[in-house]
């Protein structure tokens, strides 16, 4: 019990540590932190002075450049370089670094009083005082930019990934519904006519319903799940055809681990067999293949077809929705990924569809 306590109060400690290492501020101090202490690890190499006399002459160095960086980083950036005043931040950036130069220089005049040599020097180095000054608070700006560029790639790129979810939501939607309608209206066929098959389709039906509902909001599932969604639904349409519509379903290779987006291959099936096996056509079939490869699944499905589509009650042909919304998913899902051909003749329709499957 106090290890699981322990342990919980360490995981504390760590969150609150790794929150605190993300803050800004944070981050800020733990730079000029680094930098006081490296200047002094390096005046503690160049001359013979007590840590107390170099930590003081550190401090007072650090001050300064830290005077420059935030006037820089709070006032000049925000007031005249993000409003585009190029030149008045530049020759204000400029007069900062003048005025600062001074002022530095006489706090270390009076820091080594005792020190007459050195004072006449930090005279004479007015110059490279300044040049130093001015180019510490340039690569301030450097950061800033960088910094601004990073944030708007992090938020272009998470408005990208709403938006690709969003609209991947929407694609999928549209396709559980059509499927869902389709096989509705078959049931209440079946129930009208009394058949002894509608228990068996209801059954069916509520196993893949609960695969759309509780297992398909993942972005992969299972390959082994999406293949025996599809032999339900080839049952489920074997139970409702007539005799003379004949299915064939061919799985060649070994599932493993592959793992795809849900619902890829529906659209395809609900295609094939609302024109390969509607009621225009007296005899008809559905040829369905289905290879998997390690890294590659290779589906193909060759229908019979009836010399004019069937009608929606719009007067507008039937069919089509679910492959415009298999090659937008493609197109998210599986960029460069897909290969998709489709061959048609006046009897036959058939698609080729390759993919490379992703973690």
């Amino acid at each position: 019990m106090d290890i699981n306590v322990s342990k919980v109060n360490t995981e504390k400690i760590a969150d609150k540590l790794k929150n605190l290492a993300s803050h800004q501020y944070a981050q800020h101090i733990l730079f000029w932190f680094v930098l006081f202490a490296v200047f002094v690890f390096l005046d503690n190499q160049k001359y013979n002075s007590s840590y107390g006399f170099i930590i003081a002459k550190e401090l007072i160095n650090v001050f300064f450049l830290a005077a420059i960086v935030y006037i820089n980083l709070y006032y000049l950036i925000p007031k005249y370089l993000s409003q585009k005043h190029f030149f008045w931040y530049l020759n204000l950036l400029i007069l900062v670094a003048l005025i600062i130069t001074p002022l530095k220089t006489m706090v270390f005049y009076l820091f080594y009083s005792n020190y007459p040599e050195t004072q006449t020097d930090l005279i004479q180095e007015q110059g490279s005082i300044f040049l130093a000054t001015f180019f510490i608070g340039g690569i301030s700006t450097v950061y800033k930019i960088m910094n601004d560029w990073v944030i708007h790639q992090r938020e272009v790129t998470d408005l990208e990934n709403k938006n690709l979810q969003s609209e991947l939501n929407f694609l999928k939607s549209q396709i559980n519904p059509h499927f869902l309608f389709n096989t509705l209206n078959n049931l209440y066929a079946l129930t009208l006519k009394k058949s002894e098959k509608a228990p068996e389709i209801v059954l069916k039906l509520s196993e893949m319903m609960r695969y759309m509902l509780y297992e398909c909001n993942e972005r992969r599932v299972p390959l082994i799940k999406e293949v025996n969604y599809i032999k339900n639904y080839l049952e489920l349409e074997k139970l409702r055809q007539t005799k003379n519509f004949n299915i064939k379903f061919q799985l060649d290779g070994e599932i493993r681990h592959q793992k795809i987006a849900p619902l890829m291959f529906i659209p395809f099936l609900e295609n094939s067999f609302k024109h390969g096996l509607s009621n225009q056509i007296s005899s008809g079939f559905v040829n369905i293949k289905l290879n998997v490869e390690e890294k590659e699944v290779f589906l193909e499905i060759e229908n019979s077809k009836a010399p004019t589509l069937p009608k929606s009650n719009m007067g507008k042909k039937s069919g089509g929705i679910g492959l415009v919304n298999i090659r937008k998913r493609l197109n998210l899902l599986y960029p460069d990924q897909y290969l998709l051909f489709v061959e048609e003749d006046p009897n036959r329709y058939k698609v080729n569809f390759k993919l490379q499957l992703n973690d």
